[in-house]
């Protein structure tokens, strides 16, 4: 399993390469200029000073290896410089963004907290709530919980988010009064008070998005649990005198896992993706909102950083998810 690892994180290397080259290219022949949003008074040759500054002057694969440069060892100085407090990143020129005029990287790790606070808390509750309601389901089959558990589910999938975000403000906020409508991303956590401020902020849009992914999650585990339950092992198992708990809790669970463990993992990079819709409807500034107004604003650096920093996690996370099957079977071997 360790060189099937060690193989796996060398061939990410020119698979991750190639992933950004599409990217910048893809960015690179889409429509759009950033000078697009300047006033129409600034003269033609002031544009086209603007333009120079930014480095579109350049010939494109002068800027795609400037890119590389700057993410793969300036970004990493900056973080080891900050950690040890080192300068080995003094004076060099960062990835910078054309709306804001500072630091992608900066502004990124700014969005990140209030994303993990929604999006990740929401689907780490979704995925606790689904594998319980997935394996009862299977092992009821047909049952009223089951019923009960199927509808539910169908409604957290087929309703979309910003109709239920709506309809919660409404009732808790508007109505109810309970709630804040607006999440405070500039809130901070340094009391008890301040701690049942901001989950309140968060029990709304964290309900929206866990029961989204609850839905998705409880229909797989159901549909892996049903078809572990009628194999053959199971039928054996029973046979040499093994109490219920342990057939379905140890081996069908086990088993089952598998094909789930794949989305589950997979959808880690969605959580700092953002939800983008969710995020638009409690005005979370979040990684999703960050990556609309950046493409709002033809900001190509922004857009390019954040394309690419969820191609990183769904590459890592494929690993994680094959490496896992190994932990789940021991029949799953890559050497």
């Amino acid at each position: 399993m360790l060189n099937f690892t060690i193989r796996r994180l060398l061939l990410s290397v020119p698979v991750l390469v190639i992933i950004s080259f599409v990217i910048f290219m893809l960015l690179e022949l889409a429509p759009g200029d950033p000078m697009a949003n300047v006033p129409l008074t600034v003269p033609p040759e002031v544009k086209e000073k603007m333009r120079e500054a930014l480095g579109l002057g350049e010939p494109w694969h002068i800027r795609f290896v400037k890119w590389l440069i700057q993410f793969f060892v300036v970004e990493p100085q900056v973080l080891f410089d900050h950690v040890f407090g080192t300068g080995f990143a003094e004076d060099k020129l960062r990835v910078i963004s054309w709306q804001t005029r500072s630091p992608v990287m900066d502004i990124v790790v700014q969005r990140i907290p209030q994303t993990l606070w929604v999006v990740g808390m929401s689907y780490v509750i979704g995925v606790l709530i689904a594998l319980p309601i997935g394996v009862i389901s299977a092992y009821k089959q047909y049952s009223i919980f089951d019923q009960i558990g199927t509808f539910v589910s169908m409604i957290g999938f087929s309703v979309p988010t910003f109709f239920s975000g709506v309809l919660l403000i409404v009732i808790f906020s508007v109505n109810l009064g309970w709630f804040p409508s607006i999440y405070d991303t500039t809130h901070k956590v340094n009391d008890w008070s301040s701690f049942v401020f901001q989950m309140k902020q968060m029990i709304m849009p964290v309900s929206v998005l866990a029961l989204y992914n609850a839905a998705q999650i409880s229909r797989f585990m159901r549909a892996s649990m049903l078809d572990n339950l009628n194999q053959d092992y199971v039928r054996t198992a029973r046979a040499k005198g093994m109490t219920e708990k342990v057939v379905v809790l140890v081996h069908v669970l086990r088993n089952s896992m598998i094909p789930v463990v794949t989305v589950i993992a997979l959808g880690v990079p969605q959580v700092f993706g953002g939800a983008i819709i969710t995020e638009q409807v409690f005005k979370v500034n979040g990684l999703g909102q960050l990556l609309i107004t950046a493409i709002q604003a033809n900001d190509l650096p922004m857009v390019q950083t954040l394309t690419f920093i969820f191609a990183v996690l769904i590459v890592v996370f494929n690993l994680v998810a094959d490496v896992l099957y190994g932990v789940l079977d021991p029949r799953i071997r890559y050497d």
